[in-house]
């Protein structure tokens, strides 16, 4: 029965986290959108590997924006996996330490 409820715990852990990250992750593009605006006065490019964009733009869009989505996402999952150690007594499995 414990091995039933580990089982679901995953899951809840599984799905908790991918509503988390996809939900930081849109949030930090609209405002990576919206900052780029503002420093630029442009949009920011659609495709950086589009050759019409050029090379320091495609690179500073690249760095700005996938350093704002990963540390939304790992705020948002630190938060997931500390409301679900409040809800359950204990860590994710995934998120366990080793050896403890």
């Amino acid at each position: 029965m414990a091995e039933n409820k580990e089982s679901s715990n995953s899951k809840v852990w599984a799905v908790m986290s991918l509503v988390a990250a996809l939900g930081a992750a849109a949030v930090a593009r609209k405002g990576m959108d919206q900052g780029w605006r503002f420093a630029t006065g442009r949009k920011p490019p659609q495709n950086p590997a589009d050759p019409d964009v050029s090379i320091r733009e495609a690179v500073l869009w690249a760095i700005a924006s996938g350093a704002a989505v990963a540390l939304a996402r790992m705020l948002v999952q630190r938060q997931a996996a500390h409301y679900y150690t409040r809800s359950t007594g204990h860590l994710p499995g995934q998120l366990e330490h080793d050896g403890e």
